[in-house]
């Protein structure tokens, strides 16, 4: 079943494309129509945000369920998105390139600490991580 404000399933349940007892149901790239490359390029962590224009095609289920978990918070990244779908990054990236190009999505730049762009080698950057990361441990 799925959650009335995101309109995701919660972990665990049936979905459309998941069943518990019997696995994947459907493709993944079903979604998508079998498309592997979305016409727009998107990070991981872009951030998308729904425009309230409603597209004038009608689009998939999938589609749909994109949409409402970009319009359900201020911004939410392309991970989450495929996270909250359970779909492959590259099939929601494809799924969100649609709806930019009917203009019922936008996407932003990722942001990163100290308003600059990360480069693999910042040093400050992926000290801080890893400190986070042994307080946890």
């Amino acid at each position: 079943m799925r959650t009335r404000a995101t309109g995701a399933y919660p972990r665990g349940r049936d979905t459309p494309w998941l069943d518990d007892s019997a696995g994947r149901v459907m493709r993944p790239y079903t979604a998508s129509g079998g498309r592997t490359r979305p016409g727009v390029a998107l990070d991981l962590l872009s951030l998308m945000t729904a425009t309230g224009v409603r597209p004038r095609v009608p689009l998939g289920a999938e589609h749909t369920l994109a949409l409402r978990l970009c319009a359900g918070a201020a911004a939410v990244t392309v991970a989450e998105v495929a996270g909250q779908l359970r779909l492959p990054a590259v099939v929601v990236k494809v799924l969100l390139s649609d709806l930019m190009e009917h203009g019922a999505v936008m996407a932003q730049a990722p942001r990163f600490p100290g308003g600059g762009s990360f480069a693999a080698d910042d040093q400050s950057l992926l000290q801080a991580v890893l400190d986070g990361l042994r307080k946890r441990l």
